[in-house]
């Protein structure tokens, strides 16, 4: 298991936080329709469940909303992933069928709120990651976003740079049909569903449809 440090100021904003963190061994592929026909009925709870003015009040999505605000970036310019795909389903918009990892992390993010780094383990540089705040000036590369002004947004950095963010994961460690070693990390800024149960629902997900085996789990709370 991928060890993490966390900067002080984000336990500071979030002292009730906990990361749960999963490693494995998968295969990815194009999404089954079993997969997506569960994406789909989630998707249309959350059309049940929330008003679009009220996804920003799930208690996963405020937390982080509060934390970009402390840390100095506006959560309406630069939103939380899980906000941003709530928001897409309830306007009607629809979600994106993409592959089975990255279809996986976005069914966990919709039921939870929690925003959820999928990363590809072995581009990762270092044995370790760390969780700090975005600097001036700092090359982030967002996953179909291009260049990303990541300046006061929490970061996780590996020993070459930033690999995600709760706004969008960076190019260089994204989800590929190549991908054989993950690394998920549930951002829970404050609880919504218990962390435990989100990890170990990830978990049979990954196994039922990404063939996970050797997986590792763990859940860091400050």
């Amino acid at each position: 298991m991928i060890d993490i440090e966390i900067d002080d100021r984000i336990v500071q904003a979030c002292p009730d936080m906990a990361i749960g963190l999963i490693s494995a061994c998968v295969t990815n592929s194009e999404t089954c329709d079993e997969l997506w026909t569960e994406i789909v009925n989630e998707a249309e709870g959350v059309k049940h469940r929330y008003q679009l003015l009220e996804i920003n009040k799930r208690p996963a999505v405020a937390a982080t909303r509060h934390l970009y605000k402390s840390l100095g970036k506006d959560p309406g310019r630069y939103r939380v992933a899980s906000e941003a795909l709530c928001r897409r389903i309830i306007k009607g918009l629809g979600i994106y069928r993409l592959t089975t990892l990255v279809d996986v992390v976005n069914l966990v993010s919709i039921r939870s709120g929690y925003p959820i780094s999928g990363l590809d383990l072995d581009k990762i540089v270092g044995g370790k990651l760390s969780l700090g705040v975005g600097e001036h000036g700092e090359e982030y590369h967002g996953i179909g976003r291009g260049l990303l002004n990541i300046e006061g947004l929490p970061v996780y950095r590996d020993a070459r740079g930033g690999i995600a963010t709760p706004t969008s994961d960076e190019e260089r460690t994204k989800f590929t049909l190549q991908t054989r070693k993950v690394q998920i990390n549930i951002n829970g800024f404050a609880p919504e569903m218990p962390m435990h149960e989100t990890v170990d629902w990830t978990v049979r997900l990954l196994q039922k449809y990404a063939c996970a085996t050797s997986i590792e789990t763990a859940i860091y709370r400050p």
